[in-house]
């Protein structure tokens, strides 16, 4: 039995700690003491997220959650280098992240796609800014359309997808620049349930293929367990980390399956003391006024 073998007939906790493993056991992006405070109109400051520090192993599946509020896409902004901290640091397989890169790639809820271009020049567009070729542009982006099935459509444009497709279209050009990390900030929250669900089963059978890193933001608790090795819940505001949930469950898992929804009921049992200080505050706060 060789190394991928064996890591494959454990679960992931117990295999990185084979010596054979220990090149996973690297982190592949880590944040340190990560503060991040924004200051608002009337000059006061608000702190969105507060002393955050975490390890993405390489190819690992990481989901965040939280209430609404708690700095989720703030602290993926952060990670991706769209923002800057106030305090702490992020590092890219030990360098520090001081900006955007062709190290990672992020995918946000509306996508981000041209209409005015075909499928196949949108999967490109990444490849264009990094100074490819044309023929090398292009032969990399047929590789990555046949990866999520869309071969036969790279001449439509955008507004001739389904929803479902267009996560798609989104998925490739983000692959096709091979990132370190590729981040997801609920892209799949405005799809209906049987279009979501088929895109669960699309990113995790391309998530196995590719091996990638994907640090993954939800609302939905269920979603985060279906698709996570392990699911991160951040505080109310300032965000800070209140748990980190390995999830142990064989792939590939189903929202029904009944040991996902026990897993989901103690995560949201937590969240849930959360969003009551956000209610509480909300109170407060209308008092006030």
């Amino acid at each position: 039995m060789n190394d991928s073998d064996q890591f494959s007939k454990l679960n992931h906790a117990a295999a990185f700690e084979l010596p054979q493993f220990a090149e996973l056991r690297k982190p592949k992006l880590r944040v340190e003491g990560v503060t991040r405070a924004f200051i608002t109109p009337n000059g006061s400051s608000v702190t969105a997220l507060e002393h955050i520090s975490l390890e993405v192993r390489p190819g690992e599946f990481l989901c965040v959650v939280g209430p609404s509020g708690c700095g989720k896409s703030t602290l993926l902004n952060l990670m991706a280098g769209l923002d800057t901290p106030t305090a702490g640091e992020i590092f890219l397989d030990g360098r520090r992240v001081d900006g955007p890169g062709t190290g990672l790639s992020v995918i946000f809820q509306d996508l981000g796609l041209f209409p005015w271009l075909t499928v196949i020049q949108n999967v490109e567009f990444g490849l264009k800014m990094q100074g490819l070729p044309r023929g090398t542009r292009r032969k990399r982006a047929r590789e990555y359309l046949r990866l999520v099935h869309l071969s036969q459509f790279e001449d439509s444009y955008i507004h001739q997808l389904s929803g479902g497709m267009k996560q798609r279209v989104a998925l490739a050009r983000s692959l096709a620049t091979e990132p370190q990390v590729l981040f997801m900030d609920e892209p799949f929250a405005a799809l209906d349930a049987q279009t979501r669900d088929l895109m669960h089963e699309e990113l995790e059978r391309v998530w196995k293929e590719t091996g990638q890193t994907i640090v993954f933001v939800t609302h939905n608790v269920r979603e985060a367990i279906r698709l996570g090795d392990r699911v991160m819940l951040l505080t109310f505001r300032p965000g800070r980390v209140k748990h980190v949930f390995p999830v142990i469950l064989e792939r590939p898992r189903h929202l029904e399956d009944p040991e996902l929804a026990l897993t989901a009921r103690e995560i949201l049992a937590l969240l849930k003391e959360e969003i009551f200080k956000s209610v509480e505050e909300e109170y407060q706060h209308a008092k006030k006024d």
